[in-house]
């Protein structure tokens, strides 16, 4: 089975034409390398691949000389393994009439390199990458896509059962060896007990004083391992929004684990019990949420809760819009206090609940029930389907 991803190819071409550093940034194992080659293969180009110890201690000895020669497109895969790369590539993205561009991908967020976006500002471009999403495996493949994730080797597996063990293949290598590769000293034991948890505390408020009694660490430290696990592509907090209003706003991110399947082979959950766990509401949350980021292509995102409870799952300014969403794995769509609270207290211009059903209905003005089933094809900032 062949998923195509045009968007992000087409993405990563704009970039490549606009600047003369993109980058390419996603979780390991979500198909950065994959798409580089196939652009790879379409112009002059080479690749240095940072995983590979020959390519490594080559750019390594005398980086500038080595890349000056070459022509056309540059990539360079696992570019985090020498963050001192980004010095010299704003030198020679500096250079006068270059005869080449680079392509460089990493499984490190900027923010955790601390290198890259201070280094090349106004020289490169990011494109972030994800897993498969719904847009690129088609709505039919739903179920499957919640169930597995998106990771191309988790979705593709040919069962199951296959699937599973590569997610927990996937997670024992990111502890014991990618981590460290990262450049930190934490015991794979350690963060595997605190990825557990947060697999517990999915789709839940940041609370770093439970988190720290439980490790027996100080919340400082708890942070760090978030913040690693966030510029790592594993987790996403999910920022408050503020508003100027009388009420006492939950200030503290939410946290999920941003790939489902990931989810599910922490706690535990094969295909087939997922449905009766007792998380799998808060799995299908997380899940709706990744794909109406991807389907909306946004990077102003946030959730809101006040410290009486009324809260939005998530709220996304788009084209001077303000939209609301509420995601609910029920297959009967509710309206309840706390969205007509947020509707008002946020001035809304929709409010959307994503469920577990099949109808697409209008429950009252600027409140419309959206099947998860048409996420790929609503018009969300027109509230309409395409093509109706």
């Amino acid at each position: 089975m062949l998923i195509n991803r045009p968007s992000f190819i087409d993405e990563i071409r704009k970039s490549i034409r606009n600047n003369p550093v993109t980058a390419i940034m996603g979780p390991r194992q979500c198909g950065k390398t994959t798409l580089a080659r196939s652009i790879a293969k379409t112009t002059d180009s080479i690749i240095f691949d940072l995983e590979d110890p020959t390519d490594f201690e080559l750019l390594l000895q005398n980086p500038k000389m080595i890349l000056q020669q070459q022509k056309g497109l540059v990539v360079i895969d696992e570019v985090q393994r020498n963050p001192d790369m980004f010095r010299l590539l704003r030198v020679l993205a500096d250079e006068a009439d270059a005869p080449r561009k680079f392509l460089i991908l990493g499984s490190a967020s900027p923010d955790l390199i601390q290198k890259s976006s201070e280094s090349l500002a106004g020289r490169i471009g990011f494109v972030n990458l994800t897993g498969f999403n719904l847009m690129e495996t088609g709505i039919k493949s739903l179920d499957k896509l919640w169930k597995r994730g998106g990771f191309p080797k988790s979705f593709l597996g040919t069962d199951e059962e296959q699937s599973f063990s590569w997610r927990e293949n996937f997670i024992q290598t990111f502890l014991e060896r990618d981590i460290s590769n990262f450049g930190f000293n934490i015991p794979a034991v350690t963060l595997r007990r605190f990825w557990l948890m947060l697999a517990h505390y999915h789709g839940q408020i940041w609370n770093g004083a439970e988190f720290a009694r439980s490790l027996g660490v100080s919340e400082p430290t708890v942070k760090r391992y978030l913040d690693i696990l966030t510029g790592t592509y594993m987790i996403r907090q999910l920022q408050p929004w503020h508003e100027n209003l009388k009420k006492r706003q939950v200030k503290a991110p939410k946290v999920y684990i941003r790939d489902s399947g990931i989810v599910h082979a922490l706690l535990g959950m094969e295909a087939d019990a997922i449905l009766t766990n007792v998380k799998s509401g808060a799995s299908w949350e997380g899940f709706i949420i990744e794909q109406l980021l991807s389907r909306l292509s946004t990077r102003d995102f946030y959730y809101w809760r006040t410290h009486t409870g009324i809260e939005l799952d998530l709220m996304v300014l788009k084209s001077g819009k303000r939209l609301g969403f509420e995601v609910t794995f029920s297959e009967t769509p509710k309206i309840t206090r706390s969205m007509l609270s947020a509707r008002e207290d946020l001035k809304l211009d929709q409010l959307f609940i994503i469920y577990n059903g099949h109808r697409l209905v209008a429950l009252e003005h600027s409140i419309i029930a959206v099947p998860a089933s048409n996420i790929v094809d609503f018009d969300f900032l027109s509230s309409g389907c395409k093509g109706s």
